[in-house]
């Protein structure tokens, strides 16, 4: 039997029953005081990521989708296509007895490509609900083009992906070790705990986010000396829900055409493509796509940092904070490692943990990192270095100087959403108020990315999870004077093996983005314009 972490509907009144979509409510979280603006928007964001279900609650596993029986074809794939053209493609579902599948909710993951010239780029999906899905993809590089389509999760597998993240998010658990001289103690933490055994409160004073761990026999709450991740759980699945989730069967596995599966693509003149490449608006799909290998955002110049030296330039003089997960570290590494006066001290910190700091006295650049609190499903994180974002930023002077990149998102995919929606209200909340201080302080997001499943990581840390954090993530961060740099697109365009953590050259990309963003190349064409000017003037 699972732990019965939900409470069941009473009579109270709630933030969750003041929204119109019916939430189970979890750990609490009704209680919340939330304004009528957070209520409005909780529904808005609950809206947006809801899923199309299958028609019953049970389908059997014949029934379900079949990426082996289904296909996709491209609409009119003989026309003359120039670049900036749409092209579209239609997907057919069936099951495994061959037949039509009546109804929706498949997660599929589309993208164009060209090998040759190591060029991607992802498709907008939408789904019919009656077994069919159109995917618009726009031609943004000239040459021949294949189309690949991909079933990550059958909608039947989906359905059972929902049933646990509302029904079992402790299915990933956490331990906490309490120590006092030559006694020590280990005992389960999370969120919220079952039963009425006693606990140590250790909810957060500042932000309200909450976490328990049960109290030692021995020991008391002040001994805690680390946390770490105990487990996951195991047999979460009947044996028909098992089926649902089988490598080279029905996760990530490719669905084919019935007929051609590329189009030949014919180029612009440089005008035409300039005005292609650099949209105003910041909704533009796709965010941007990969050509010989480099990153091309649509909405923002890009530079490409080859040479350390650059680097070393562009962050001369600044103090960089980076706050999350383990994706993010990447960052901290990739410019440790290939910037050679960039030194990182030793400061004592677990091994792929921290935190770490590297400096570069002689250009006066400090490079931090840092985990974010609670849940995190690290080996081992000392309990003095459990810090919450927004206390972190709360923290922090900010200016024109200072740059903060922030992601958090893989170590909430088992829990509720309210759970995440609840840590990102904080951080929205110090990066609006880092903001108004000082307004020239530069914050980045990254966002989530996809990653390779299996049946047992798709329990835990499927893409659809990730997808629906990040489509919050999104929602809750825009408008605020924040920018994003697109791990998402960046990791699922590419031809690389899906990875939790990215290959060097997609991480050395999303750097690329991160450093446009902290010396936009706007600046630097403006400082030659400048300079060219000035020399123009005295030669008059």
């Amino acid at each position: 039997m699972g732990v019965k972490w939900l409470i069941d509907d009473g009579d109270q009144q709630s933030s969750t029953q003041a929204t119109k979509i019916s939430r189970k409510l979890y750990c609490g979280y009704e209680h919340q005081v939330l304004s009528k603006r957070e209520q409005r928007e909780e529904e808005s964001l609950f809206t947006a990521i809801q899923w199309p279900r299958p028609p019953k609650n049970k389908i059997p596993f014949v029934k379900s989708t079949d990426p082996s029986h289904s296909n996709f074809v491209i609409l009119n794939p003989y026309t003359h296509f120039r670049v900036g053209d749409q092209l579209e493609v239609l997907v057919y579902v069936k099951d495994y007895e061959g037949k039509r599948k009546q109804y929706g909710g498949d997660y599929l993951q589309t993208r164009i490509h060209s090998p040759h010239l190591k060029a991607g780029a992802i498709g907008r999906v939408v789904d019919y609900q009656n077994g069919s899905y159109r995917v618009f993809f726009t031609l943004l590089w000239p040459g021949e083009i294949t189309v690949s389509v991909s079933l990550v999760h059958p909608s039947e597998g989906i359905q059972v992906l929902q049933r646990l993240r509302e029904e079992r998010p402790d299915r990933v658990y956490f331990k906490s070790l309490f120590k006092s001289g030559s006694v020590s103690e280990t005992t389960v933490c999370n969120v919220c705990l079952p039963g009425d055994m006693p606990v140590c409160n250790f909810t957060d004073l500042y932000t309200g986010e909450p976490w328990f761990c049960y109290k030692p026999r021995k020991l008391s709450c002040a001994t805690r000396t680390s946390h770490y991740k105990g487990g996951y759980q195991k047999s979460l699945l009947t044996a028909e829900e098992t089926l649902l989730f089988q490598s080279d069967v029905n996760i990530k596995v490719p669905i084919f055409s019935s007929g051609p599966d590329r189009v030949i693509v014919r180029p612009l003149g440089n005008a035409e493509m300039d005005n292609l490449e650099r949209s105003q608006s910041p909704d533009v799909f796709p965010s941007g796509y990969y050509y010989q290998d480099e990153w091309r955002p649509r909405t923002q110049w890009i530079h490409h940092f080859n040479k350390s030296s650059d680097i070393t330039e562009c962050l001369q003089g600044k103090v960089i904070h980076l706050f999350g997960d383990s994706t993010v570290r990447q960052w901290f590494e990739y410019l440790t490692s290939f910037v050679p006066d960039l030194v990182e001290l030793n400061l004592g910190s677990p091994k792929n943990v921290g935190p770490f700091m590297s400096v570069d006295i002689k250009h006066n650049i400090l490079l931090k990192f840092r985990c974010h609190g609670p849940p995190i499903r690290f080996t081992t994180v000392f309990s003095s270095e459990l810090h919450y974002i927004a206390n972190e930023l709360n923290r922090i002077v900010g200016g024109r100087n200072t740059v903060i990149a922030i992601t958090i998102w893989s170590h909430f995919s088992t829990f509720p959403v309210e759970v995440y929606i609840r840590r990102l209200r904080n951080i929205r909340r110090s990066v609006v108020r880092l903001l108004d201080r000082s307004p020239k302080t530069l914050v980045i997001i990254r966002t989530a990315n996809v990653q390779e499943l299996g049946p047992e990581v798709s329990l835990f840390n499927s893409d659809w999870y990730s997808y629906q954090l990040d489509t919050v993530m999104r929602k809750m961060f825009s408008g605020i004077g924040v920018y994003f740099v697109d791990a998402w697109e960046m990791s699922l365009a590419h031809y690389l093996p899906h990875k939790l953590h990215p290959e060097e050259v997609i991480v050395k990309n999303q750097l690329d983005a991160f450093l446009s963003l902290v010396c936009p190349p706007e600046a630097y064409y403006s400082l030659l314009k400048g300079i060219h000017n000035q020399m123009w003037s005295l030669l008059l």
